[in-house]
C-alpha cells in the first residue's frame, strides 16, 4: 500500500509528457518516486516473511499491485 497514492500519481500524470499509458506512468513512478517505491517493496518482503510456515496469504508482487494500482487510477481519470 502507498501512502497518498492519490497525491503521488497525481503528481506523476502532471508530469507525464506525450501518451499516457500504463507502462510510462509506471517507469516515470519510478523515476520521481524512488523512496516510495524501495519501501512499497521492503514493506512486501516484510509480510512475506512475517507468514508461518504452511499458511499461504495471496498477495501480490510489488509491482503487479503497483500496475494494478495504476491501471485502476488511469481508467478513473
Amino acid at each position: 500500500m502507498i501512502i497518498d497514492q492519490e497525491q503521488i500519481f497525481k503528481d506523476v500524470l502532471s508530469k507525464l509528457e506525450g501518451k499516457i499509458n500504463e507502462q510510462s506512468f509506471f517507469n516515470k513512478f519510478l523515476e520521481l518516486y524512488p523512496e516510495v517505491w524501495k519501501k512499497h517493496k521492503t514493506n512486501y518482503s516484510k509480510f512475506n516473511r512475517s507468514k508461518q510456515f504452511g499458511q499461504t496469504i495471496p498477495l501480490p508482487k510489488p509491482e503487479v499491485s503497483l500496475r494494478k494500482a495504476i491501471r485502476l487510477w488511469l481508467q478513473k481519470q
